[in-house]
């Protein structure tokens, strides 16, 4: 089984994943969604989260050597990272969503050298926004962002789109379109809901209406 493919089962059986095609969810933005994604579970499942460090481990191993320090997203990308910089013996620091409004006014909280290489830990990417911003953010103080890798993608074409314009690389351990694939396999949804959620992927913003 390959990786993204071992990672959408521990999703699915931890429940971090949930889909829904007949009864959408409605997302913050409004957004109806046929799959609900809390990647933050995973932390109470000890085989699933050490399955999903491991992941990133090897694949920041194999796609970013040069890496220096292993930088979380706030807050959700915060516990993968630690326990990514734990495997690998490397510094870790996080990033905030805005400024802290007391203090010293941080935004990064841990030491992070101008001009060090970097990995982002997200866990997961919708359009990827937030993280974008977390990217900016490290690059205004002259840390360079090799790439930012995330437990799951829903795939939308808004998050490639986004990401290019950043000129950011993403990299995730599974994906919307394997997580399918493998809850067919599973018996969690039938050849009916496929059709139903490949359509979300293709019109997100007619689904449901």
């Amino acid at each position: 089984m390959t990786l993204a493919k071992n990672i959408a089962k521990h999703l699915l059986e931890v429940k971090a994943v949930t889909l829904s095609p007949n009864e959408p969810y409605t997302w913050a933005s409004g957004l109806k969604s046929p799959i609900y994604c809390d990647n933050r579970i995973t932390m109470s499942f000890p085989e699933t989260r050490n399955t999903i460090a491991q992941g990133f481990a090897q694949q920041i191993k194999a796609i970013y050597p040069d890496v220096e320090y292993i930088v979380g997203t706030a807050t959700a990308g915060i516990p993968q990272a630690c326990w990514v910089a734990e495997i690998l013996g490397l510094p870790m620091a996080y990033v905030r969503p805005k400024p802290k409004d007391h203090g010293k006014s941080k935004q990064i909280e841990g030491f992070i050298p101008e001009g060090a290489k970097v990995v982002v830990i997200e866990d997961l990417i919708s359009t990827g926004g937030s993280c974008i911003k977390a990217c900016e953010a490290l690059r205004v103080e002259g840390i360079e962002i090799l790439g930012v890798m995330a437990v799951f993608t829903y795939e939308l074409e808004s998050a490639k789109t986004n990401f290019e314009h950043a000129d950011i690389e993403l990299v995730t351990l599974s994906n919307y379109t394997t997580l399918i694939e493998i809850a067919k396999e599973q018996g969690y949804i039938d050849q009916g809901d496929v059709l139903l959620l490949q359509s979300w992927k293709a019109s997100p913003h007619s689904y449901g209406i």
